[in-house]
């Protein structure tokens, strides 16, 4: 297989097969994150537990992630984004297998751990791949299309998860990621690129900055659920909640204090320091934030306030998901024609737009129209997401595409857990099942994703930055 350079990209076949792998092995990181909510309270029930207990199901994957998501970015650009992408597939396999097999929930949930270390290192280098994969003119859409599975996962979890269910046991939710990882695996194996570039002089995975790093997203996401939910899974208490966010800080500032004197730092603050890289990162955290909030929020307003049931209320989310279908391929042939903080500005405006217009709703609408602002919502986040992710990943010099790839899930997970955490005490003060508490978190969530759309459009008063090109190098 010839190597290809960060210009070049791989030939036609090869990239197709190469991109293959890749959306194979994210599509199953991604939609493992929600697809066991659905099943939790019959995995409680058969494993004979509390509630409480089987969240850890959930929490298990995602503190995983956020611990380990970095760190394995920078392992990515030390011995290959390759070998880290490989070997999290196979990971993740292997614990999916654990967890079909589970006899007790405890075991469950050490399974749904190592899922989750597979699936940060799928997640971690998975754009940087892209970048190799794709020559320069055409990154745009390779990124398109890594934007629309990763868009498509994080929604369509539930909806899947609902119908395995309906025809098998949760075990087979765990089952059906076998036959897929293997086939990802096997593909990767044979097609996936070796890195183009040497590793940045000084760069270095220390295990005490992925202890630091471990603690405070753990930290920070225990303490944040806590409050959120006042008491948080554990029932520690506000109290608890206030006590572990504090120790986050701390954390915290000796991490990134720490991580200052890095010369490749494990945290990427090198790359903060790249405007249009800042400017991108913040406008992903507040873009994500106003999604969650209102994909968790809309439901309680179909079905409640709106009394649509369970089966119309999933029909007319799918407009939302259908809108990024169609945006993404556009957004993804747009970029290099058009700078990519007009593209986010103009599709976060749109965003903005659709949550206000849902906030808006009569007490008693349509389905007509619920489905167009919806859709409208879809297309402005589709028309976003793909030329952000572009800023993200090519902004970075060659040898840190790993740190980029890892900050580009960082934000994304960041924001969804902010999102999640305001809902939720947003929630507690105003009732889930009133209206108003609804239609404030819709106003909250367009509130959001303006500022987003305000801080994409900021990059287009700063200077791209040019990178000289890479150092060959294989892994």
């Amino acid at each position: 297989m010839t190597t290809p350079t960060a210009y070049e990209g791989m030939p036609t076949p090869a990239r197709y097969v190469a991109m293959t792998a890749i959306i194979l092995g994210i599509s199953l990181a991604v939609l493992d994150a929600t697809i066991v909510n659905l099943a939790l309270p019959g995995i409680a029930m058969d494993l004979h537990a509390t509630a409480a207990h089987a969240i850890w199901v959930v929490n298990a994957y995602q503190l995983a992630v956020l611990a380990l998501l970095l760190p394995l970015a920078l392992l990515g650009d030390l011995i290959g984004h390759r070998r880290v992408y490989l070997g999290g597939v196979a990971v993740f396999t292997l614990a999916s297998l654990l967890c079909a097999l589970a006899p007790t929930l405890d075991i469950l949930i050490v399974a749904r751990a190592g899922q989750g270390v597979g699936a940060a290192g799928i997640m971690a280098v998975n754009a940087a791949l892209v970048r190799v994969i794709y020559p320069a003119r055409l990154l745009g859409r390779g990124v398109a299309i890594n934007s629309l599975v990763v868009a498509s996962g994080s929604v369509a979890g539930p909806s899947i998860a609902a119908l395995i269910l309906s025809v098998a046991h949760w075990p087979y939710l765990f089952v059906v990621n076998l036959p897929v990882g293997l086939v990802a695996l096997v593909i990767g194996l044979r097609a996936l690129p070796p890195n183009v570039s040497a590793p940045q002089k000084g760069s270095a995975l220390r295990a005490t900055d992925v202890v630091m790093n471990a603690l405070m997203f753990g930290l920070f996401f225990l303490g944040a659920e806590a409050l959120g939910t006042r008491g948080g899974v554990a029932g520690i208490g506000a109290a608890g909640g206030t006590a572990l966010l504090v120790a986050g800080l701390l954390v915290g500032f000796v991490y990134i204090r720490g991580q200052l004197r890095r010369t490749v730092p494990m945290l990427p603050i090198d790359l903060l320091r790249i405007p249009v890289f800042a400017l991108s990162m913040c406008t992903s955290v507040s873009a994500f934030a106003a999604q969650t909030i209102a994909y968790i929020a809309l439901p309680f307003l179909f079905l409640g306030a709106y009394g649509r049931s369970h089966t119309e209320a999933g029909l007319l989310i799918t407009a939302w998901p259908l809108g990024v279908v169609l945006a993404a391929p556009v957004a993804g042939r747009l970029i290099g024609r058009y700078p990519d903080g007009l593209l986010g500005g103009i599709g976060l405006a749109l965003l903005a737009t659709g949550l206000a217009a849902l906030a808006l709703l009569s007490i008693h609408p349509s389905d007509f129209d619920i489905a167009w602002r919806m859709a409208l919502c879809g297309i402005g986040f589709g028309l976003f997401q793909s030329p952000n992710n572009h800023t993200i990943v090519t902004s970075a010099p060659p040898q840190r595409s790993g740190g980029a790839s890892g900050m580009l899930g960082t934000a994304r997970l960041t924001g969804q857990t902010l999102g999640a955490v305001v809902l939720a005490s947003l929630f507690s003060l105003t009732g889930e099942s009133s209206r108003r508490g609804s239609v404030v978190a819709l106003a909250l969530a367009a509130t959001l994703a303006l500022v987003a759309s305000g801080l994409s459009s900021m990059r287009l008063r700063v200077v791209p930055r040019r990178d000289p090109p890479p150092l060959d190098a294989g892994s």
